[in-house]
């Protein structure tokens, strides 16, 4: 077996997992990347930067690449053409979507309906190797319900709109000191708006006691189910993973959401990156 490197990669960190050709591995994290935000020079810029200091780039040979915005040929070319550029002697760049990434890191090759709760949110249906169904996701301003992007983006509204309860509203203002025009700026004005508000999701995860947490948080659990997974056909008989930061942190609520959805609650995965090593050397 040849050296090759993983990526499981969001719009926020980048999980990468160095196979050598003796079969162990390494962990190593970069920055996350989109395609739809950034160009092939700027991500292969990062990777000169946080990636290649960690390798020896003369001995990688493939790269299997899992990545957020990784929906097709007409973006997925902007990542490869950066993978080929810092690694010269790659003799197979495969790139695939984050969807396709957390289906087989959650459900290896059994077949299940997968969704990632991470900055943004996804579902599809898998078949053991591929997906079988997808969903249509808009993006974080139309979409990405029960993301870290969504819940921060909630709590940020019900703070200007004056709709927390009067202990969290001290609470958050002593915390981040937001202001109006600041909060525009990141969110209009600045690259990664999903990013931003992803960031307000700790402030919940350490007031999830109170009841309006736990309910802001089961009730966007529950849309983004209600939204994407009871539609597929085949929701009432497969299991539901999830992958994510959020799914993880908030799983009790999300073990609620599903319970209040009828759906049947299969795994919940941090990160499939240590799962698609299993995968991948099966694959050998």
């Amino acid at each position: 077996m040849t050296s090759m490197l993983i990526a499981d990669s969001g719009s926020t960190k980048t999980d990468w997992r160095l196979i050598r050709a003796d079969g162990s591995t390494r962990a190593i994290q970069t920055n996350g990347f989109n395609p739809y935000y950034q160009t092939t020079e700027q991500i292969s810029t990062t990777l000169r930067a946080q990636l290649l200091p960690e390798l020896d780039e003369a001995s990688i040979k493939a790269v299997f690449f899992y990545g957020a915005g990784c929906s097709g040929p007409s973006v997925n070319y902007i990542v490869a053409d950066a993978l080929r550029a810092v690694l010269p002697n790659l003799t197979v760049v495969d790139v695939e979507s984050d969807m396709l990434g957390a289906a087989r890191g959650a459900a290896g090759h059994e077949r299940g309906i997968v969704c990632i709760l991470g900055t943004g949110s996804n579902a599809c249906c898998y078949d053991g190797n591929a997906i079988s169904r997808g969903s249509q996701t808009l993006g974080f301003w139309l979409g990405d319900e029960g993301s870290g992007g969504y819940l921060g983006k909630t709590l940020v509204r019900d703070f200007f709109q004056e709709r927390l309860p009067i202990p969290l509203t001290k609470a958050f203002r002593e915390r981040y000191a937001l202001d109006r025009a600041t909060l525009l700026e990141n969110a209009y004005q600045k690259p990664f708006p999903n990013r931003y508000f992803a960031s307000f999701t700790p402030f919940l995860s350490e007031h999830i006691t109170d009841a309006y947490v736990d309910k802001l948080v089961t009730d966007a659990f529950v849309l983004f189910l209600s939204t994407y997974v009871v539609r597929f056909p085949e929701a009432a008989q497969w299991p539901v993973h999830f992958v994510g930061s959020i799914a993880y942190y908030f799983a009790d609520q999300l073990h609620k959401a599903v319970k209040q959805t009828g759906l049947i609650m299969g795994h919940v995965v941090k990160a499939p990156a240590s799962r698609l090593v299993d995968f991948h050397q099966q694959a050998v």
